[in-house]
């Protein structure tokens, strides 16, 4: 049983995610305050903390620094979220946290950073292998691709245009039968560069409207689906 210490505003934010938030593995207390984090870290022996740099009552730094001061404290991971200030960027880099966020949060970076510091794997949604043309915008600029396969968690990319990882996209997409869908999404994977192919990308929703999650879901449901793995 892996336990997680989490800010009740930043759990708040997170509260819709289907992530390890809702693992039977995994227990989550919520803190309104980093004293209450400390406090609670003391009976919980935490894996996991996710504070605040700011608190009116004992700044991120001073959390830190209590805890692994501490033999019987420090062997927790600390995730801190702050503000994108160069200031705060300059206090985040002197604490003694695994790593740091910047608000407003992107659910996506956050989630990946928990994945990794509590060595829990990502439990996969059914994919779909489909072949769905699509158009986008990244930064600002258009671009068109094509998905060769589709979860409700993201879809696999290929497009002739160069992103990068922590890339931003706004995506439009139909399946036969469905209208027009969208979704905000971020490139989280890279593929490697393949002689006579497409550069492939890991894309991950940040934010998938309740149609589009309906059309996904049925498409995965259909006799016809194919490449559906999930665990």
């Amino acid at each position: 049983m892996k336990r997680v210490i989490i800010a009740e505003d930043i759990h708040e934010v997170l509260r819709a995610e289907q992530s390890f938030l809702c693992r039977s593995d995994i227990k989550v207390v919520t803190a309104g305050s980093n004293t209450e984090v400390l406090a609670l870290h003391k009976t919980e022996k935490a894996d996991l903390i996710i504070a605040k740099l700011d608190d009116r009552e004992l700044s991120g730094e001073k959390l830190c620094s209590g805890i692994r001061r501490d033999d019987t404290l420090r062997g927790v991971s600390i995730i801190i979220v702050c503000s994108g200030d160069e200031s705060d960027l300059r206090r985040c880099v002197k604490c003694s946290a695994n790593a740091f966020v910047t608000s407003p949060l992107n659910n996506a970076t956050l989630l990946q950073e928990a994945y990794q510091l509590l060595h829990v794997a990502q439990r996969k949604s059914c994919r779909i292998k489909v072949k769905v043309k699509l158009e986008g915008t990244t930064k600002s600029r258009p671009f068109t691709a094509e998905a060769e396969d589709i979860s409700t968690a993201g879809m696999l990319l290929r497009l002739s245009a160069e992103l990068l990882e922590g890339d931003p996209l706004v995506v439009s997409f139909s399946f036969p039968g469905s209208g027009r869908l969208s979704a905000t999404a971020e490139v989280v994977r890279v593929l490697p560069k393949q002689k006579g192919r497409t550069p492939g990308y890991g894309i991950s929703f940040i934010e998938l409207g309740p149609d589009a999650l309906s059309a996904i879901e049925a498409l995965a449901a259909a006799p016809a689906a194919e490449g559906c793995s999930s665990g």
